[in-house]
């Protein structure tokens, strides 16, 4: 009898123990619940002043006149620019980015900011905590020993588990208040070059500059609140900003807590293509909703085109999971595309030739739930034709993958496929 209830006391133990870590882990693990109940229907035109103030008034962003911004391609473009902002600084520096890493263009970031933070400019730097694991300690000396506050987000505490899961993929750069940086680089070798091998990544990441500036600041003081508990305010971050051109734009940010902004915001987006739909994205892992809505777009008669990478990938599981979705889309007439000569990791939306959305959101579960991210909604046709020649030239160094060559794949492929999905909220 002795035996048996310290048998039943030890079973009873370890189900409570189960179900401890079982709680935690859900907590940890589990994204937030999607807010849509299917695909969004209506009756708004992209382009239209509809579109546009539904857009504005909607998805949490204010819309601001008067922008310019520069496409930068590759790291051969965007790291001179961004290291060329970051010496002109005289008054402040606010730096968010998901990855990174020592090297080469790690260590000339951190040797920039330092400079700057030692001439008694205002630098602060949130690192990712998860993106920025492999960062020798000796980047963050070098500039926290210059005069600038470093921070990583969300490190492993007790007190964050129920964040673990959600990690800054946000790449922010603002300088002085006036000019902003968003896109997909990371500060990392991989992104050295011209996206001339298969070891550089090819990349678009964008210079703006006018009013939504203080958008991008704004964003970057949210994430930088939670991270260190101290609020910024005033002319040091948030100056007067002149006109400078002549894109209306929107800044669109999404955070664990929050609604799924930035998933509600693309599904609009897409319900109101009339012609083209246009999505760039270094990972592809749409959830249900998100697949309806393309499906619903092919039935309207609009094309959808959609390149991912090819066989340079960074992670082979994440393409396997992604492939397993593409059948129903084929079937229906969706294009896929994928990248030949290295690995593609830019992100972009363009719907008709009307609204272009860029930043840090791939097309992807962990983007719609679980990340904070951030993305600039550009609206007119100017800027959608310069992105679409971009696009279209990309196309060119793809290759485009049929129904057939999806329904061919070997058997052990499609079983690979099949078990990376399973886990398509956590890619």
């Amino acid at each position: 009898m002795a035996r048996f209830f310290s048998k039943s006391l030890g079973v009873a133990l370890a189900l409570v123990i189960a179900g401890v870590f079982g709680t935690i882990a859900a907590v940890i693990l589990i994204p937030e619940p999607h807010e849509l109940a299917g695909p969004v229907e209506t009756e708004l035109v992209a382009g239209s002043p509809e579109f546009v103030r539904s857009m504005f008034a909607l998805h949490g962003g204010n819309l601001y006149e008067s922008n310019t911004i520069a496409t930068l391609q590759n790291g051969e473009e965007i790291f001179p620019a961004m290291l060329d902002a970051i010496a002109s600084a005289q008054r402040s520096i606010n730096f968010e980015t998901y990855v990174y890493w020592s090297g080469s263009i790690g260590s000339r970031f951190a040797e920039a900011l330092a400079e700057r933070a030692a001439a008694g400019i205002e630098v602060n730097v949130l690192l990712d905590w998860q993106g920025s694991v492999s960062m020798e300690d000796e980047l963050i000396e070098t500039m926290v020993a210059a005069g600038a506050t470093v921070k990583r987000f969300r490190p492993i505490e007790w007190y964050t588990l129920d964040r673990f899961n959600a990690r800054t993929h946000r790449k922010l750069l603002i300088v002085d208040g006036t000019v902003g940086f968003i896109g997909g680089v990371g500060i990392a070798d991989k992104w050295l070059g011209d996206a001339s091998s298969p070891d550089e990544f090819r990349e678009l990441h964008y210079r703006v500059q006018g009013p939504v500036v203080a958008s991008m600041q704004g964003a970057f003081a949210f994430n930088w609140l939670e991270a260190t508990g101290r609020p910024l305010q005033g002319d040091l971050y948030f100056p007067p900003v002149a006109d400078s051109g002549p894109l209306v734009t929107q800044l669109v940010y999404s955070s664990i807590g929050s609604r799924n902004v930035m998933h509600v915001m693309l599904m609009t987006a897409l319900a109101a293509a009339q012609d083209h739909i246009r999505i760039g994205t270094a990972y592809f892992v749409p959830d249900e909703i998100a697949i309806a809505q393309l499906l619903a777009a092919r039935q309207r008669g609009v094309t959808v085109d959609v390149l991912v990478p090819g066989k340079h990938t960074n992670k082979d599981f994440v393409r396997a999971a992604s492939r397993h979705f593409w059948g129903d889309l084929l079937e229906a007439g969706v294009n896929f595309y994928e990248y030949e000569p290295t690995m593609y990791h830019a992100k972009i939306t363009i719907v008709d030739e009307s609204w272009t959305s860029i930043g840090s959101a791939n097309f992807d579960e962990r983007s719609f739930r679980l990340n904070d991210e951030a993305n600039l909604n550009v609206y007119g046709g100017d800027f959608a034709d310069q992105q679409i020649r971009i696009f279209e030239q990309d196309l060119e160094r793809s290759t485009l993958i049929t129904l057939e060559h999806w329904e061919s794949r070997p058997a052990w492929q499609k079983l690979t496929d099949w078990l990376a999905s399973t886990l398509r909220v956590q890619l």
